[in-house]
């Protein structure tokens, strides 16, 4: 198992994805976010069923760096209750892993 997560959450539009994308990316709270457009949603909000075309983030970074990740995109989103949540990369390729610590905060090239 290693220290590192991926993030998901949703985005009302893709200019508000590629916004948080880019913040999180340029604080060094994600190594890589990628943008995926359109996805369809459906969810229970208010007691009623609702759908939604939204944007997904799929967020690149570690476990010690999730309370901030979270505060981060809770600051940032438009959304009353951003959707933040993480899985664990149980395991990868030994260089892609050695980038992701060099560019998260607190890594070797900061």
């Amino acid at each position: 198992m290693t220290d590192k997560i991926i993030l998901l959450s949703t985005c009302g539009n893709d200019g508000e994805a590629e916004r948080l994308a880019r913040h999180l990316v340029e604080t060094r709270l994600a190594a890589c976010v990628n943008v995926i457009p359109t996805v369809s949603s459906y969810y229970r909000w208010e007691g009623k069923v609702e759908s939604a075309s939204e944007s997904l983030l799929v967020i690149k970074t570690s476990r010690g760096l999730f309370d901030e990740v979270r505060a981060a995109l809770e600051a940032a989103h438009s959304y009353e209750l951003p959707e933040v949540l993480a899985l664990p990369i149980v395991t990868g390729s030994p260089n892609y892993l050695a980038w992701l610590d060099r560019e998260l905060k607190g890594g070797d090239s900061v």
